[in-house]
């Protein structure tokens, strides 16, 4: 089966946004839909429920579609994605853009989600930590909790915490699908305890650009720090009054899309 992939503005494709989550697919549109006035933008869609998989599949899409090398957009859990498939195949890769990357480091990552709970009120912090106990409970025989369900829940309620003064944002994204979310990133955490995931800058050939908002929960340190020290070609921009995901933010937006059309 072709691997998913959604296509906007006129070919040749020489750029793709590559969704967060990971599991939570369909939130970049509007950065692919902006974009797509300069440049033919891809927005792949990754299914496959390990870290592996993943990079093959996103391979797949670039060999099938793009006007290689591409330049890679990957935000948050897209950020890694980007990341690794251009330290595997850097034939593929011209350029890749890092926006709300978690960190590179596992010191800086303990700090994300106790910034989180601190920023939501009460109730919140109540229902996000109750989410949490039942996405781990297995649940009676094929019963228990419908995860895809929790974890889009889950998502609303911390991009509260995410954000600091976003704008209306009518985009609706897929279904978010929890066995891709857990397949993934627990793999993903992993390599990055055992340094592998930094490891990795030693066979990035491209020019690197990490976006980061100054008000993102994800430490900016533990991706600028970390990447300076290991890439020759990196620049790192920090978006003042900024959430996690800038094309949202009223204060930063149009300095963010300002930044990305100069990039690609």
């Amino acid at each position: 089966m072709s691997s998913p992939v959604r296509k906007w503005g006129a070919g040749p494709y020489s750029v793709a946004v590559i969704h967060g989550g990971p599991g939570a697919p369909g939130e970049m549109a509007p950065v692919a839909r902006e974009l797509s006035t300069v440049k033919g933008i891809l927005e792949p869609f990754q299914t496959e429920t390990t870290l592996e998989g993943q990079v093959r599949e996103l391979r797949s899409v670039l060999e099938r579609d793009a006007r290689l090398p591409v330049t890679l957009v990957g935000f948050s859990w897209g950020a890694y994605l980007s990341w690794m498939v251009a330290a595997r195949y850097p034939a593929l890769v011209g350029k890749v853009i890092l926006v709300g990357s978690p960190p590179f480091d596992d010191q800086y990552a303990a700090a994300i989600t106790r910034t989180r709970l601190e920023r939501l009120n009460p109730g919140d912090r109540k229902e996000v930590q109750e989410i949490q106990a039942q996405m781990e409970d297995p649940g009676p025989g094929t019963g228990g909790p419908d995860r895809n369900v929790l974890l889009a829940r889950m998502g609303d309620l911390i991009s509260r915490a995410d954000s600091f003064a976003p704008q209306a944002n009518d985009e609706k994204s897929f279904a978010c699908q929890y066995e891709v979310y857990r397949g993934v990133w627990d793999e993903a955490c992993e390599l990055r305890r055992k340094k592998g995931l930094l490891h990795m800058a030693r066979e990035i050939t491209c020019p690197v650009l990490a976006i980061h908002g100054d008000y993102d929960p994800h430490p900016a340190e533990g991706v600028e720090v970390p990447l300076e020290k290991e890439l020759k070609n990196f620049r790192f921009v920090l978006l003042p009054k900024c959430g996690h995901r800038p094309w949202v933010e009223r204060n930063a937006a149009e300095e963010f899309y300002r930044i990305l059309t100069g990039e690609i």
